[in-house]
């Protein structure tokens, strides 16, 4: 069984230091794994991806991230890698990663995701370039995803780490005229076809925890819709035979 603790939209600032800092210590020694789907500072400043590396780099506990929107709206987001890269942090950019823990292969597939919308709102691949261009970049995100989830097909365990949302499933409460901004179904088509054993993401802060694409189990980790800090995963099994088991969060 592996153990995992997963947060999204955790907004590193000197503001947030504190709370931070305590969060990841008392994570370390509770979960086998960290998992961090995007939104890792606030506006996206290099010192604010500091702050989280300070905060992690004593914890011996494996860390794996996605980078947010709000980790790149300053066009830094080099920066940000660099910065979480010397924490310990391994950022996964239209990437994957394979580790052994707890005697068991763990593969992620990890990337941002992006917008597009879902059925009955979706933008299509017809009208302005800069619309089209939009359409494009979604599409990279989700060869990018099909491509690691293909490197981590014989994994005991995979996993798929995001921050846009592949399924509207997860956005309940959030206000519909703005779901296109907050992910696409796109995403799903490559979960729906490679059939990971969980999927995580955040960007969604009134959206809902729990969905899911086909049979597959999606979870909304935004510290905003768990109310906490990190929420706890237990998946057990092989590849193939995999269950996950949702555990009582941590507590603040």
């Amino acid at each position: 069984m592996i153990r995992i603790a997963a947060a999204g939209d955790i907004h590193a600032s000197e503001a947030t230091r504190e709370r931070i800092e305590s969060a990841f210590a008392t994570v370390e020694g509770e979960a086998d794994v960290v998992l961090l789907a995007g939104d890792l500072t606030t506006t996206g400043e290099p010192e604010q991806a500091e702050v989280l590396a300070h905060a992690v780099r004593a914890i011996s506990t494996p860390i794996f991230a996605v980078l947010g929107n709000h980790d790149l709206h300053n066009a830094r987001g080099d920066e940000i890698r660099a910065a979480l890269e010397k924490g310990g942090i391994t950022v996964l950019e239209r990437d994957f990663a394979v580790a052994e823990i707890a005697g068991m292969q763990i593969g992620i597939a990890g990337t941002k995701g992006f917008v597009g919308g879902f059925p009955g709102s979706s933008l299509p691949d017809f009208g302005e370039p800069l619309l089209r261009q939009v359409y494009a970049e979604t599409t990279a995100e989700v060869d990018a995803l099909a491509d690691g989830l293909r490197q981590i097909a014989q994994c005991d365990l995979r996993i798929v780490l995001l921050h846009y949302a592949p399924t509207a499933d997860t956005l309940e409460g959030e206000p519909e005229g703005i779901h296109a901004f907050l992910g696409s179904d796109r995403l799903a088509i490559p979960i729906a076809e490679y059939r990971p054993d969980l999927v995580l993401h955040g960007h969604a802060h009134a959206g809902s925890f729990e969905g899911c694409v086909g049979t597959v189990p999606v979870y909304n980790v935004a510290v905003h819709v768990m109310g906490r800090d990190f929420w706890i995963f237990d998946l057990e099994g092989t590849h193939g035979h995999a269950e996950v088991e949702v555990e009582a969060p941590l507590p603040d």
